[in-house]
């Protein structure tokens, strides 16, 4: 073992029937792409070729339960110039799905305003001052984007204001909907939408296309020179960042999506591609991830949600120039505010936190917007699921992030007498609590975490899709695995190992030293290898490793060249 490093457990692949790889050979798939699609079930030419188009199955609007409900109610609104609220989530996948729906409204000449709560003075979702105030300032059609599926009480107060309510949430249906006008959500008993995974963007995307589609059905003109796909830029982004599987419809969107990306005319987005750092024609899923999203995301943790919807929805690039600016800074800020947190966080728990269930953090010194990232580092870290709790004087919120093994939102289910609101998904959720109530949410967390993973053995662990001598990795092999993009959750860029590495050459990069970069080779062919974040290991690397990577092709100065990005490394032979 190497000092210094826990190396995660490598889930080596079966091989693959040659047959099956001629097989897709035969419709022009590369080798290594053939072994990969046929690891992940694509084991016949045919669902090959259809994954590999990008096939989408009946994507009609219509066929989503409460569509046409939600339609007919939008459109005698528009006809009549009833005040329309759009109310949206403070993240980026809620901030995107309000700027789609609220200028898509626009075009059809909607009275349409966009409505995001604060986090810190009103949180998560729908809250029932705010509904209270919309109405009183003439609202009288309120549609939520990204959130008010677990809202029953709150729209049930919004029924009494005299507000029409429409809900779009992608998030889990609890045990009672909503009692809205309309509930958009696939994943509610009896709909029969074929998609049940969109993001929050992707019903709001939906949403759009039925009410252009009504629209045109009706001749209206309002309905001319545009198309929802105008807003797949947005889709795009928040699909990505929402972490929602690129498979079906969403690597479709997603595709579309960047086409746009990639030469958008967008004021907000050129501006915010300039302080990330991103180049025009070479945004991609992973660009989105780690240099779009969390800007966009910034602004909700720390200031204000509207600062990025600002931004979006500009139309003016010296404004739009601005506020991208101001983003950046917000980001920076974030950033430190994570790494304190995280520190505050890990000096709450034992010296090994191994032992334990579940993480539990609570704490007045964190702030709210910040806690969710740290409870992806805890669980990251520990692999074990996390809540990091942010204590007001009386109420306090929490986010919780996990682990595949364990459902947290189905376990917050089982704590929903603590609680006074909550939602989420199977990886993440966030919630309000009392502060008479945390010591009794993280003992019930921590027992339903210690019957539900009793057994199991607790660790990361690598899939790998193929180990390749040094001489498949090449830039022909790279190219085709392209094939694969976007790739992101539920279609993972391909990981690979490489046994019996040569260290030729070792040499820390960024600042702090905090990077490892190698020049491996198996005494014929030597590969370039970056290793983020194993900076300190460079003193302990043996002369030979077996390395774990992504391939990856960078492209500088028109000189195309092969990189290996390395997710893990071990003394070799050791796994």
């Amino acid at each position: 073992m190497i000092n210094g490093h826990n190396p995660k457990h490598w889930k080596l692949p079966d091989p693959v029937p040659e047959a099956a790889i001629a097989a897709l050979g035969e419709h022009g798939i590369h080798p290594l792409l053939a072994q990969i699609l046929y690891r992940r079930g694509y084991t016949s030419p045919d669902s090959a070729m259809e994954f590999l188009a990008i096939y989408a199955h009946d994507d009609n609007p219509f066929l989503l339960h409460g569509m046409t409900e939600a339609v007919y109610r939008l459109r005698m609104a528009i006809r009549n110039q009833e005040p329309i609220a759009v109310y949206g989530d403070f993240d980026c996948d809620g901030v995107c799905s309000t700027v789609l729906l609220t200028q898509a409204l626009e075009k059809l000449g909607a009275n349409v305003r966009p409505y995001i709560p604060d986090r810190v003075d009103e949180g998560y979702g729908l809250n029932s001052p705010a509904l209270q105030k919309l109405a009183e300032q003439g609202i009288r059609v309120v549609v939520t984007v990204d959130c008010g599926i677990r809202s029953a009480l709150e729209v049930e107060d919004a029924n009494g204001y005299g507000l029409d309510m429409i809900i779009t949430d992608h998030h889990s249906v609890g045990a009672v909907v909503p009692p809205a006008l309309a509930v958009i959500n696939p994943k509610q008993a009896g709909c029969d939408y074929p998609e049940k995974m969109l993001a929050g963007v992707g019903l709001a995307y939906k949403l759009a296309q039925g009410l252009y589609m009504e629209a045109q059905r009706r001749g209206i003109k309002k309905a001319e020179g545009w198309r929802p796909d105008d807003w797949l830029d947005l889709v795009a982004i928040g699909t990505v960042a929402d972490i929602a599987p690129l498979v079906g419809e969403n690597r479709m969107l997603v595709t579309e999506g960047l086409k746009r990306l990639n030469a958008t005319d967008r004021p907000g987005l050129k501006a915010l591609y300039g302080v990330a750092g991103a180049r025009m024609g070479k945004i991609n899923a992973t660009t989105i991830g780690f240099f779009l999203g969390p800007r966009i995301n910034a602004a909700g943790r720390l200031r204000s949600a509207l600062i990025s919807y600002n931004l979006l929805a500009a139309d003016d690039i010296v404004k739009a120039s601005e506020i991208a600016r101001e983003l950046n800074d917000i980001n920076q800020e974030r950033q430190f505010k994570t790494d304190q947190m995280q520190r505050w966080a890990e000096e709450s728990m034992p010296e090994d936190p191994s032992g334990l269930p579940f993480l539990f953090a609570a704490d007045s010194r964190f702030e709210q917007g910040v806690v969710g990232l740290v409870a992806s580092r805890l669980t990251e870290t520990h692999y074990r699921p996390s809540a990091v709790v942010q204590m007001g004087e009386e109420e306090s919120h929490g986010s919780c992030r996990s682990i595949p093994e364990f459902h947290v939102t189905h376990a917050l289910d089982e704590c929903s007498d603590l609680l006074e609101r909550y939602g989420g998904h199977a990886a993440a959720a966030g919630f309000t609590v009392l502060n008479r109530n945390i010591h009794a949410l993280k003992e019930r967390l921590t027992e339903v975490a210690a019957e539900k993973l009793a057994g199991l053995t607790l660790s990361p662990s690598l899939e790998i899709d193929a180990e390749l001598p040094f001489d498949q990795i090449t830039l022909e092999a790279a190219e085709a695995l392209g094939a694969l993009e976007p790739t992101g959750e539920a279609n993972r860029p391909p990981l690979f190992a490489s046994r019996g590495a040569i260290v030729k050459s070792k040499s820390t990069v960024g600042a702090d030293g905090k990077h490892l970069k190698l020049l491996l080779t198996d005494g014929a062919v030597t590969a370039e290898a970056i290793a983020f974040r194993l900076g300190p290991l460079i003193g302990e690397l043996p002369e030979r490793i077996d390395v774990a990577y992504h391939l990856e092709v960078n492209e500088w100065n028109s000189q195309r060249r092969l990189q290996l990005m390395v997710r893990d490394l071990q003394s070799a032979g050791e796994g």
